[in-house]
């Protein structure tokens, strides 16, 4: 039986394939998964069990559940001072995987071309394959705090771009964006007549300023595929369940590809969403303080270790560097792991420009995190050692 060649070619997510070496040791603190280490607030949780008590075990709209759409159509124009059409610019996805899935889908024709920002999260690149288009890399560098600007979209861009990704905060970096910062890479998207694929789904973990949509900026909204979902904020990963809004005409293409390989989400993650939408300010506060907590310290530890590291303006990761040791990033990773149990992500799975750099999550305890900060001090003490 023959594979299609397409697929063949694809390699392995480097995450997945890295962690496939942590199955089976034990006593390792991982600081690799990009996964809340918060358990989904009880009252999502007992919103769910009702749900299926009441006998909420159907399918819904392809579209997703109407009052869920109405629920997130309020919590934008309250939180974010977005309109959006519930009925007609908005659908609930599986995760916002499904999501960025379905949009390269709807829009792309064999050999057109996407601007995606390196590093970047694994799955961009390969989507774009998989949807018959051509990955575009804007590299990105620690100088510039891994930020995204006019002048690199420009010396990346070519013909044929049809759209671009921008995702922040950032997976793996934590950069983030300021309004006046948005604006620039806006006045880039207008001028070639850009779509922006826009992944926000880490916009409630924002430390340092108040996160801007994309789609608020003037003349943005009519180019913005704004995607967002309920893992990270709401601690949800495992109701796997995302949304799209946008103009109408792209997601009924979203949605029409969606009614054929999903149909739609599973009832009893909509049902629990509704409530952490209604109902679940308090508890993403309280995450965010312990993150930004975890965060000042993870990223003043690495620092003191020699490993230059870039404060994150968002999301629960640090990007540090390992420049100078000699050694590549995926060499790094799997010696911590033999030698100290710490696991982490090779920066390669992030981008080619990437080896020199590893991703740490501090979405794991405190204690955790002094203890893999310890850790890593004694293999670094050790790898200096064999110089």
């Amino acid at each position: 039986m023959q594979v299609a060649k397409l697929v063949e070619e694809l390699p392995p997510s480097g995450i997945r394939a890295f962690f496939d070496l942590v199955l089976g040791m034990k006593d390792v603190i991982s600081l690799g998964v990009g996964e809340p280490d918060f358990v989904t607030p009880w009252n999502v949780r007992e919103h769910a069990i009702y749900s299926l008590e009441q006998g909420y075990t159907s399918y819904t709209s392809n579209k997703g559940l109407p009052e869920l759409r109405k629920d997130i159509a309020k919590f934008l124009k309250w939180r974010r001072g977005l309109e959006y059409d519930w009925d007609n610019e908005m659908l609930i996805t599986v995760g916002v995987s499904e999501a960025m899935d379905l949009v390269f889908r709807a829009i792309l024709n064999p050999g057109e071309k996407v601007l995606v920002h390196e590093p970047c999260f694994v799955a961009y690149a390969p989507l774009v394959k998989l949807a018959g288009g051509e990955p575009v890399a804007v590299i990105t560098t620690a100088e510039e705090h891994f930020k995204v600007t006019p002048r690199k979209l420009e010396q990346a861009y070519t013909k044929g771009v049809k759209a671009m990704i921008l995702n922040y905060p950032c997976n793996p970096t934590g950069t983030s964006y300021t309004r006046q910062e948005l604006l620039g890479i806006a006045r880039f998207a207008k001028k070639h007549d850009l779509l922006v694929i826009s992944d926000e789904v880490y916009d409630e973990l924002s430390y340092d300023f108040e996160h801007t949509p994309l789609a608020s900026l003037p003349g943005m909204k009519e180019r913005v595929i704004y995607l967002n979902g309920f893992s990270k904020a709401y601690a949800m990963t495992g109701f796997r369940l995302g949304w799209a809004a946008g103009p109408a005409k792209i997601l009924a293409a979203m949605t029409k590809i969606h009614q054929y390989t999903i149909m739609c989400a599973p009832i009893t993650s909509q049902m629990a969403a509704r409530e952490a939408m209604r109902n679940g300010a308090k508890d993403v506060q309280a995450m965010v303080r312990e993150y930004n907590r975890r965060r000042n310290f993870i990223v003043a530890s690495l620092n003191e270790l020699g490993l230059t590291c870039h404060m994150p303006q968002g999301a629960f990761y640090a990007f540090p560097s390992i420049k100078g040791l000699g050694i590549s990033s995926l060499d790094f990773a799997k010696e911590l792991l033999e030698r100290e149990k710490v696991a982490l992500v090779p920066g390669n799975a992030f981008g080619s420009q990437c080896s020199d750099h590893i991703r740490i999550s501090y979405a794991s305890s405190y204690d955790n995190l002094r203890e893999a900060v310890a850790r890593i001090k004694k293999y670094m003490e050790w790898r200096r050692g064999k110089k």
